[in-house]
């Protein structure tokens, strides 16, 4: 299964005259409509296990994105760049995705790999994410791919043992280091947050003196950040 990220292209109509104008608008129309069905006859087919296929308790999208080094990025042309690599229903879907895919240790550039529960965007805005929170921990660059594997595995075995507030899981990939986090549905939920931190702590194995970084979504709004102005924890 290939990783490819087909864009749709804006339809052409001639300038010729009015009539082969008429004539190219009434079938660029016709094209959109057709393929507006299509795309929604598509999202609405449900991804579901195949025969004897192990069954994850949520569906789960992969996303992708690339960033530039040194330009601002807007939520705009976050929501246009950020790309579904797909979506997956069971143990098997979900290796079949990741055994093609471009990993953290990969040389990448700078890269986000984000897992979320389908339905969620990976933005912070979105409505599952707006009032959430991430714990985020830096990396040294050979830890990165073993980290951001060990982190998909438990958020889709479930090992945090928090019913519905994990809403996914993303890794940065920069130059001198990866930047691996958990985002969650509440932030006000400080027991819940403080579970997450201890699973994500046992799970990634790190030792006690890791240092670990806390930040609400409306902060990340309000600095247009992820990783600006967090909370330092030990």
């Amino acid at each position: 299964m290939n990783n490819k990220f087909d864009a749709l292209k804006d339809d052409d109509s001639g300038d010729q005259d009015q009539n082969e104008e008429n004539s190219a608008r009434k079938d660029g129309e016709k094209e959109k409509t057709e393929r507006d069905k299509s795309q929604s006859s598509s999202k609405r087919k449900a991804v579901v296990p195949g025969p004897a296929e192990h069954p994850l308790q949520y569906n789960y999208t992969f996303w992708y994105s690339r960033r530039t080094p040194g330009r601002p990025t807007s939520s705009q042309s976050y929501e246009q760049n950020i790309k579904q690599i797909g979506i997956f229903a069971s143990v098997e879907q979900f290796w079949r995705f990741y055994s093609h895919m471009v990993h953290p240790g990969d040389p990448t550039g700078h890269s986000d790999f984000h897992l979320f529960k389908e339905g969620i965007k990976a933005m912070w805005k979105d409505d599952a994410n707006k009032n959430g929170s991430k714990w985020i921990i830096q990396l040294r660059k050979v830890l990165a791919s073993r980290c951001w594997e060990t982190l998909i595995l438990a958020t889709l075995g479930e090992q945090f043992m928090v019913g519905e507030e994990i809403c996914g899981a993303v890794v940065s990939v920069r130059f001198r280091e990866d930047i691996i986090s958990i985002r969650n549905k509440t932030a006000s939920d400080q027991a819940t947050t403080a579970r997450i931190r201890d699973t994500l702590r046992r799970v990634l194995n790190l030792p006690p003196n890791t240092i670990m970084e806390y930040k609400t979504h409306t902060d990340s709004i309000k600095d247009n950040s992820s990783f600006r102005n967090t909370k330092i924890t030990l």
